[in-house]
């Protein structure tokens, strides 16, 4: 019979397995839809990669600096895919506007689309430390 603290040991036990199983699960799933195909035959991924390839050649030293210091707040061990996908936005913007290089406003635009609203706090800090203005950006915060 299971009695006393070894019981509240092993209850606890489950209930931290059970939770943990299903927080990694919830993230394996969200990389794995990220990753089929739709309808064109690409995933979300393999566009992201696309735009980041087709774009390579028009980033200039000062916005790559820039989209660095914009990803600093990120976990390092998130930052490569917060600047990928960053940057693959920034790319699809590039090429649908037939940029001929990458410029601060596309970085800024870039980053308020591709990122979810509580991260635009940080943005407007940051571009107010760097004397940007950003109000032409307000209807897209």
């Amino acid at each position: 019979m299971l009695d006393g603290w070894f019981l509240w040991f092993i209850l606890f036990w489950v209930v931290f397995l059970i939770s943990m199983v299903g927080i990694g699960g919830f993230f394996m799933f969200r990389k794995f839809l990220q990753r089929l195909p739709k309808v064109d035959g690409k995933s979300d991924l393999d566009w992201q990669d696309h735009y980041i390839e087709q774009t390579r050649h028009l980033w200039k030293k000062e916005e790559k600096e820039l989209l660095e210091e914009l990803v600093a707040p990120v976990p390092e061990l998130f930052r490569d895919v917060a600047r990928a996908k960053i940057a693959g936005k920034i790319g699809a913007i590039a090429l649908k506007e037939k940029a001929e290089t990458i410029t601060q406003d596309l970085v800024i635009r870039g980053y308020i689309l591709a990122t979810p609203k509580r991260d635009h706090k940080f943005l407007i800090k940051r571009l107010k430390e760097k004397q940007i203005d950003f109000s032409q950006y307000e209807a897209l915060f």
